[in-house]
């Protein structure tokens, strides 16, 4: 794999999704996270055999109960796994906050990178995320980068309603 580290995190979490062909159905609450939890794991186990060194699960925001998923200290890079970017109601901005607290605290980060779903890059490159991404690039020298998995973004589940 050639490529910084987070470049071949990416990699690894599309091998991991492409062999799993129902990766990107809708499994509703409890199957979801178990789901989502056995790819994480997957992830992060072979991260540590592909880097040789804990990346995953780092604690870099201070006295909080936050982690980001990644943190690669020679690239100044954070990777959050954040699969739901595509949904309207996402993590995006916590995970924004979560990289300018860990500059705050005095650790190199100058880029936060996304792995999410197909449709992220879309969903991220509307009017209020794209304001976010701007004002985290000029106010914090942060560059947001957006990455898919591979695959047909899912499609949203339906409430069906008595009237």
């Amino acid at each position: 794999m050639n490529g910084d580290r987070p470049s071949k995190l990416l990699a690894i979490a599309r091998q991991i999704a492409a062999a799993n062909a129902s990766f990107h159905d809708v499994r509703g609450p409890g199957k979801g996270n178990k789901a989502t939890n056995a790819f994480m794991q997957n992830l992060r186990d072979r991260a540590l055999a592909v880097f040789g060194t804990q990346c995953g699960e780092q604690k870099i925001c201070g006295e909080t109960s936050l982690a980001v998923d990644f943190y690669f200290s020679r690239e100044q890079t954070i990777v959050e796994v954040a699969l739901g970017l595509p949904n309207p109601g996402c993590e995006y901005e916590k995970d924004i906050l979560k990289a300018i607290m860990a500059q705050d605290l005095g650790y190199k980060v100058r880029r936060l990178f996304f792995i999410s779903r197909p449709g992220a890059v879309k969903k991220c490159d509307q009017p209020g995320r794209r304001a976010v991404r701007e004002w985290a690039r000029s106010r914090h020298k942060l560059l947001i980068e957006v990455h898919e998995l591979d695959g047909e973004p899912r499609l949203r589940r339906r409430r069906v309603t008595d009237r």
